[in-house]
């Protein structure tokens, strides 16, 4: 998943005696760290779907629950970052997030799917105070003629992350599950997860115990209402919102879907494990793609550039859909790639202009990522009614909306 480049009123001053390449080393393993906990999502869906026997609208209130937290305590996360700081808030946000991994083992134990969707909850409460701070973090550290170049190479490290989950969690969840009874398939996530509480845990001493740069003034988060009214009036803002909706969870949807669906037997036939490794090449193209991206918008408009790649999304997923075999698991698997510029292209776009009420903005497009909740749920319903396969039509619908926001929603009234 793509991170969020909020914006600050201030940046510390490099000229000052600072020196922050091993701070921005240090907060750039949260990146890594909240884009692999993301990822691990579709590996939990297949696996727990065959644990508690459901069917695929029951089955994505995974995802539902995970980002729904983003919508319910992107807020409070802002207050808590205004009290504490950033460096105390990304502690709190680390240890939040362990919790929430830790709530896995006793889910596991009871076999308990709404005791799973609460540790997620807590997991990804976690994450979301993470996103609030640690982006303007980065942003402030150093520069502030280079805190896109510092954003972009953070966000790298976050595709890094997930493109490794997939595979580890195939490796560690869903292989030689056979034969086993549904308590010894759920008890398969335990370790794992218990193993990333502990990372967790490291990850906040070393955050706490370093010597991280203190930013003077920390931006207000909670938009007042007036100043937040007065921003839904811009146009490209608001539709720039529904972009960010569609496009999380369109991205989602695919991700979370892929192991079945390369399961299926007009597809690939492919094993759950086997399946998981080639999850990494969705969320791997995305990586290659944001490289890549970043040298084309150097020389391409942001607005035409997004809807070339929206469009070329939309045609890969409607290949898939109308498609079978190896075809129709390349198409949707290379989406990945033309996924990259989506999120930050947005987010820039949709802020572009704003003013003093950029960050009133940036808070309307964090809560947008609800989206993500809500997409794949819908998914999950069309799915059991119509078919996995013929379901993929609704992210094609959602990349088409994107195509109109990249070549005519972005511009300003």
């Amino acid at each position: 998943m793509a991170s969020i480049p909020t914006t600050v009123q201030t940046h510390i001053d490099p000229s000052q005696g600072g020196n922050y390449k091993i701070p921005l080393a240090v907060v750039t393993m949260l990146f890594f760290m909240w884009g692999f906990l993301t990822c691990l999502n579709d590996i939990l869906i297949p696996h727990l779907k065959g644990v508690f026997d459901l069917n695929y609208t029951q089955i994505m209130l995974i995802q539902f629950t995970f980002f729904g937290a983003y919508f319910i305590m992107s807020i409070p996360s802002g207050s808590i970052i205004a009290k504490l700081g950033y460096q105390k808030g990304i502690v709190v946000g680390l240890l939040t997030a362990g919790v929430g991994a830790l709530l896995f083992y006793p889910a596991a134990a009871a076999i308990s799917y709404p005791l799973f969707l609460t540790a997620l909850f807590v997991l990804a409460s976690g994450i979301t105070l993470l996103q609030v701070a640690a982006n303007p973090y980065v942003a402030v550290l150093g520069r502030a003629d280079t805190a896109s170049s510092r954003l972009n190479l953070t966000q790298a490290f976050n595709s890094l992350g997930t493109t490794i989950a997939p595979y580890f969690g195939g490796v560690l969840i869903l292989s030689s599950v056979a034969g086993m009874t549904p308590l010894q398939e759920a008890e398969m996530v335990q370790m794992p997860y218990v193993g990333l509480a502990v990372a967790l845990a490291v990850l906040a001493v070393v955050i706490w115990r370093s010597k991280l740069p203190v930013i003077a003034s920390v931006e207000d988060h909670h938009a007042k209402a007036g100043k937040l009214s007065d921003a839904l009036k811009y146009r490209h803002l608001v539709l720039g919102a529904v972009g960010i909706f569609v496009y999380v969870g369109a991205e989602v949807s695919i991700g979370s879907f892929l192991v079945n669906f390369l399961g299926q037997s007009d597809i690939a036939g492919l094993p759950e494990a086997t399946a998981a490794g080639f999850v990494s090449y969705y969320w791997g193209g995305a990586m290659i793609g944001r490289f890549i991206g970043s040298a084309l918008l150097q020389k391409v408009n942001a607005g035409k550039l997004l809807g070339i790649f929206a469009l070329a999304s939309c045609a890969l997923v409607f290949t898939t859909v109308f498609t079978t075999g190896h075809v129709a698991m390349w198409t949707i698997l290379s989406v990945g790639l033309f996924n990259s510029i989506m999120f930050p292209t947005i987010f820039t776009l949709g802020i572009d202009g704003l003013g003093k009420l950029t960050s009133q903005g940036s808070s309307v497009l964090i809560m947008a990522i609800v989206g993500g909740a809500i997409i794949p749920l819908a998914q999950g319903a069309i799915a059991d009614a119509i078919g996995i396969h013929t379901a993929f039509i609704l992210p094609a619908v959602c990349y088409l909306y994107i195509v109109f926001y990249g070549f005519i929603g972005s511009r300003h009234s």
